[in-house]
């Protein structure tokens, strides 16, 4: 037994024999429960009830992939490939690569297998069986699985999801299902107990517990989260975040992590903004901003100072996108935007989140602070740009291969290259044909094809339209904190 363990074997047995030793002198001073009792004497929460009330509406959430898988094998090369694959991104080995038929022959039939993906969470926010969780559980899966404390297993339908804002809405069929109870997360404080129920590593209803430590964390564009030292892992995903009212104050979507596992920070959607997505995802199936079209940093001290500016407040404009309704409306680089529709912006983000809340159509008054003095613009708000859904389910077949190596690409956001630390780039939307046997798959980014670094789309285009197409391709890919080239055949071949 090592000596740095944190409860020696020897302590425990001491305990145990102190505990025997106390109950046979004193019979009578015996508690049902001696540790809630201490607990309460000392002032530490008891979370039981909370556990009991709120854990039969969480659920475990398991998604699938459907695969193509030909009868007839590869070669031995491919397998040692698509092992290669398997350890180094951590996922299902790829399709063997298909071998020409020979003559006279029948060519091998192809089959679909259902292949595991992932395990998260989610809570029934409604008894007919509405379910929220994350959009990044979801992502990319074939069929998505939803599992009570009662151990019934449904089929879900995906309703919509949001991945600006890590949200998605789940529909399973039953009636007077447990659900949770809403709060209301403006109404958090720092400091306060809160506990976390989810599926970390699969296993079900998991509860830790700990303290919110931020209220209004600044990690993306559009949400301002909730940081708490609660411990969350993989598969805590999609689950609630629960005050001591009994009630869900966040959806737990993130942690800051070194090593991939818990770290003592973790990050939860506040519930509010939650449920603003979700109703619009059961209205709609999509969530519909606004947009002003310009680029915006916060504004630094000494920028404010040479302004007039009392205080380092705003959102400093660095650039007017050409046509937008910012360039329409006469805002300029240099401008400060102070308000929008009375709501102060004291940071850059929060220009977004404020006029992402407009509808698109409608008039904002801004408040601008331009050459020493304050006025206000208005501006017609325009609809930001959908982003296309990441989930698909069911058995819809993907779309047509952008090219003859099956690679189906899109532009990264700018959220998308800080948060893979990269500068330019595309994201494989979906991988068919040579890219699937290749061990390609959506969510992987291409920076580079042979020697040439990839910017965007448009750039990728151009630089494929060069390729031999009767020939491998070579990409220099990113998954997660790793990059390795790959080399891509032809899908015909």
């Amino acid at each position: 037994m090592k000596a740095n363990r944190l409860f020696p074997f020897e302590k425990i047995a001491s305990t145990l024999v102190l505990s025997a030793c106390v109950g046979f002198i004193a019979p009578t001073a015996i508690n049902a429960n001696p540790m809630a009792e201490a607990a309460a004497t000392i002032g530490l929460p008891d979370f039981t009830e909370l556990v009991e009330k709120s854990g039969p509406a969480v659920v475990n959430i398991r998604t699938t992939e459907r695969i193509q898988q030909n009868q007839g094998g590869g070669s031995a090369e491919d397998e040692q490939m698509q092992e290669f694959f398997r350890r180094f991104f951590g996922t299902p080995m790829p399709i063997p690569k298909q071998q020409p038929t020979p003559k006279g022959r029948k060519a091998p039939q192809q089959q679909e297998e259902e292949v595991s993906r992932g395990v998260g969470s989610g809570f029934i926010i409604s008894q007919d069986g509405y379910v929220l969780t994350n959009a990044h559980v979801v992502d990319g899966a074939s069929e998505v699985y939803v599992k009570l404390t009662d151990k019934r297993e449904f089929k879900a339908k995906v309703v919509g999801a949001d991945r600006r804002t890590d949200i998605a809405v789940l529909k399973i069929d039953g009636s007077k299902l447990p659900r949770v109870t809403v709060g209301d997360s403006d109404k958090i404080k720092a400091g306060e107990w809160v506990i976390a129920i989810g599926s970390p590593f699969d296993l079900d209803n998991t509860v830790t517990a700990g303290i919110i430590s931020a209220k209004a964390r600044d990690t993306g564009d559009y949400l301002p989260l909730i940081q708490t030292d609660v411990a969350v892992n993989p598969g805590n995903s999609g689950g609630p975040l629960i005050n001591m009212r009994g009630e869900v104050i966040g959806v737990n979507s993130q942690i800051y992590s070194r090593s991939g596992g818990y770290m003592g920070i973790s990050f939860a959607i506040p519930i509010d903004e939650a449920m603003r997505v979700v109703d619009q995802l059961k209205s709609s199936g999509k969530v519909v901003r606004g947009y002003l079209g310009v680029e915006r940093i916060d504004v630094p001290k000494d920028v404010a100072e040479g302004l007039g500016l009392a205080k380092a407040q705003g959102a400093l404009i660095q650039r007017v996108m050409p046509g937008s309704p910012a360039e329409k409306a006469g805002v300029e680089v240099g401008d400060v935007i102070q308000k929008v529709n009375g709501t102060v912006i004291d940071k850059a983000v929060d220009l977004n989140r404020v006029v992402g809340d407009i509808k698109p159509g409608g008039k904002a008054t801004v408040t601008i602070w331009r050459k020493g003095g304050a006025k206000d613009i208005v501006i017609t708000v325009a609809e930001a740009d959908a982003e296309k859904s990441p989930v698909k389910t069911g058995k819809q077949k993907p779309e047509p291969s952008a090219n003859v190596f099956g690679l189906s690409i899109t532009d990264l956001t700018e959220v998308q290259k800080r948060d893979a630390r990269v500068s330019g780039g595309v994201i494989l939307e979906s991988a068919e044909g040579g890219a699937a046997r290749a061990g390609l798959q959506a969510g992987d980014i291409i920076t580079r094809i042979f020697n040439a670094d990839i910017k965007d789309a448009k750039e990728f285009a151009a630089v494929m339209a060069k390729v031999d197409q009767k020939k491998p391709v070579l990409l220099l890919v990113k998954r997660g904190d790793v990059s390795k080239f790959v080399a891509v055949r032809p899908t015909n071949q």
